[in-house]
């Protein structure tokens, strides 16, 4: 597995420990919808929380959590869609980024609930700055 593999598999498995000592309960890993992929589904309460995780081994060339563009959005909101419709959830749903940066060789986490808001289908997306 290539260092990068690596590096991203070991940050996905400490946001997974994150999230799991908030009180989440893991739902799916890697849940694939055409080319679109969600890291980690998870329900906190009466919410249904879909996470990008995004892990570098440094912020020389920017935070994590910046690469979590307009693009990657849209192709997060259509996944989440899709597994929204094929569980027959009613819930309320979240969107959230967990950055990750290795630092003497530990994890500096960082969440950001409710990193961007989605209406629905064919809603405009609204975002704010956490």
């Amino acid at each position: 597995m290539a260092k990068h593999n690596e590096l991203g598999k070991k940050g996905e498995d400490a946001a997974v420990a994150h999230l799991e000592q908030q009180g989440h309960a893991i739902v799916a890993r890697n849940y694939r919808f055409g080319k679109a992929e969600i890291d980690i589904i998870s329900q906190d309460g009466n919410a249904i929380v879909f996470t990008e995780v995004k892990t570098r081994s440094t912020d020389y060339f920017g935070y994590p959590e910046e690469a979590v563009d307009s693009k990657k959005r849209m192709l997060m909101k259509k996944a989440a869609e899709e597994f929204i419709y094929q569980h027959r959830i009613d819930a309320d749903i979240r969107f959230d980024v967990i950055s990750l940066t290795e630092q003497n060789g530990q994890l500096k986490i960082h969440h950001f609930k409710d990193a961007f808001f989605y209406e629905g289908p064919g809603s405009e997306e609204k975002e704010y700055d956490p």
